[in-house]
């Protein structure tokens, strides 16, 4: 799978991106509100090995994409299939180091774009720490809506944390390009 957009290449990862997703992912502060630790020399081929094994999006297998900007991972995106019909989660990392630079929100758009037009899913949903502000941004900038704030429902990282959820629906989706349009 490719997915192309005027500054990026997205497609599933490939084994020479290790070096580059282990300096996205060995970070504290990038790991901060994720449901991993940052990784280690000691654990990133074992991780990076989970992104290589999700090259395909079924209902049992989550989808890991590679963000590329001039041969380079900038980014991790992910997809899978939540417990109700066709609708999916989204994740998302980018490296600090494209931080304010449009690529996270180029790079959702295009993602979004492909799960309504191509795979055909009814509803796209991210959830996510209540206290990741720069997610909370993102989910905004491409048009999703906040649809709840659950209070101390999740246990990470050995404390309770707040979650929100963001979704999408088609209609959101073409109504949020046709606005952009209007700019």
């Amino acid at each position: 799978m490719k997915i192309e957009t005027n500054r990026l290449l997205i497609k599933t990862f490939e084994k020479h991106h290790l070096n580059d997703v282990y300096e996205i992912y060995n970070d504290d502060s990038t790991c901060q509100y994720l449901l991993h630790d940052k990784w280690t020399h000691e654990n990133k081929e074992r991780e990076f090995d989970k992104k290589l094994n999700n090259n395909q999006l079924t209902k049992e297998n989550a989808l890991s994409l590679a963000v590329l900007m001039d041969d380079k991972v900038i980014g991790d995106l992910s997809v899978w299939y939540t417990d109700m019909k066709d609708t999916v989660e989204i994740g998302y990392t980018f490296s600090k180091s494209v931080s304010g630079k449009g690529y996270a929100t180029e790079a959702v758009i295009a993602l979004i774009n492909h799960l309504f037009e191509v795979v055909k899913v009814h509803r796209i949903q991210a959830n996510l720490d209540a206290r990741n502000i720069a997610s909370e941004k993102l989910c905004r900038r491409v048009g999703m809506r906040k649809e709840a704030h659950f209070i101390q429902d999740f246990w990470n990282k050995n404390e309770w944390t707040d979650s929100i959820v963001f979704g999408m629906l088609k209609t959101d989706f073409n109504k949020f390009n046709s606005e952009k349009e209007n700019y």
